[in-house]
C-alpha cells in the first residue's frame, strides 16, 4: 500500500507527525492513523497554555470505529489549538497533513526530536 508521507515531516511509532518551524511546531495524526480511525466524527486538542510532555496523551480523536489518544511527539506548551477540527473533525480524515492538524507546540528541548522517525523509518513502520 502507497502511502503519502510527506518527507518534511517527523514521525511517532503512535501515529503522529511534527512539522518544525522554529522553535514552534504543528502536530497532528498521520494519514496511516486517519485511514485505521476511518471516519472521524469527534477530535479534542489540548488547551492553549497547556503544559505537555513528550509520550503523553494530551488530545483524542474519536471515529465511528473508536476513540484513540494523540501523544505529544515532544515537551512543551500548546501555543495554539485548532479550533476548526472541533466543528468539522472530518478535515482530519481529508487533510491530515493541513487544514487537519490538531496543535501548536512551543519545543521545551529540541533535542527530543531526535528520537522522532524519518519519514523512510516512518514508511518502514507502517509497511504491509
Amino acid at each position: 500500500m502507497s502511502q503519502n508521507i510527506p518527507e518534511d515531516l517527523l514521525y511517532t511509532e503512535s501515529h503522529e507527525w511534527i512539522r518544525v518551524e522554529n522553535d514552534i511546531a504543528i502536530v497532528g495524526i498521520t494519514d496511516h492513523a486517519q485511514q485505521q480511525l476511518t471516519d472521524i466524527v469527534f477530535a479534542e486538542a489540548p488547551s492553549v497554555d497547556a503544559e505537555v510532555k513528550r509520550g503523553e496523551a494530551c488530545a483524542v480523536v474519536e471515529s465511528t470505529k473508536a476513540a484513540s489518544d494523540v501523544y505529544s511527539p515532544v515537551s512543551g506548551i500548546v501555543t495554539e489549538a485548532n479550533e476548526a477540527i472541533e466543528s468539522q473533525p472530518e478535515l482530519i480524515n481529508s487533510d491530515p497533513y493541513g487544514e487537519g492538524w490538531l496543535y501548536k507546540i512551543r519545543i521545551r528541548d529540541s533535542a527530543e526530536l531526535d528520537g522522532l522517525l524519518t519519514p523512510e523509518k516512518y514508511q518502514e513502520l507502517t509497511a504491509e
